[in-house]
């Protein structure tokens, strides 16, 4: 008989990030999910290609690519910064371009062969929801691995900056 997934914990758990509060408590939720169960952690920023479609002031869309990459690599870093501090090194960074949906959805975890998914509730406002749909409720209903969305820190309690 084949083993219960619960049963047998999580080894590669992705993470995505977009800098909000909820996608923060995600990754600390993670980090203490992983260190429990001695599991790997894929922390990752999509950068939204979609955005870069738009003209900025002129700017090349190679400038304008790293400029966003070389941001996104800066956050990263001062998360990995604060995860290592709290003992915890099991984690490798990744930047993406793209779709975040679609990424964090199908292409990330079938390259990295990831088994859940732990995300924040949502990093848009009302407003960037209704315009572009939300993100998490795209990968809650389209990835093929389980996915925890996270709505409260690690003392359980709900965030205030939702």
């Amino acid at each position: 008989m084949e083993g219960n997934k619960m049963a047998e914990g999580y080894k590669n758990i992705l993470v995505p990030v977009d800098g909000s509060k909820v996608a923060e408590l995600a990754l600390a939720k993670a980090v203490a999910m992983a260190q429990s169960e001695g599991a790997h952690i894929d922390l990752l920023n999509v950068i939204d290609t979609r955005a870069m479609s738009y003209n900025f002031a002129g700017m090349s869309d190679g400038s304008l690519t790293y400029q966003l990459v070389d941001k996104s690599t800066k956050y990263l870093n001062e998360l990995l910064k604060k995860i290592k501090g709290d003992g915890f090194d099991n984690i490798d960074l990744h930047i993406r371009l793209g779709n975040p949906k679609t990424v964090i959805s199908f292409d990330f975890p079938r390259d990295h062969h990831n088994d859940v998914i732990v995300m924040g509730a949502s990093g848009m406002s009302r407003l960037q929801r209704a315009m572009v749909g939300s993100v998490t409720s795209f990968v809650k209903r389209n990835a093929r691995m389980d996915v925890l969305v996270v709505r409260t820190g690690l003392d359980n309690q709900p965030s205030t900056e939702q």
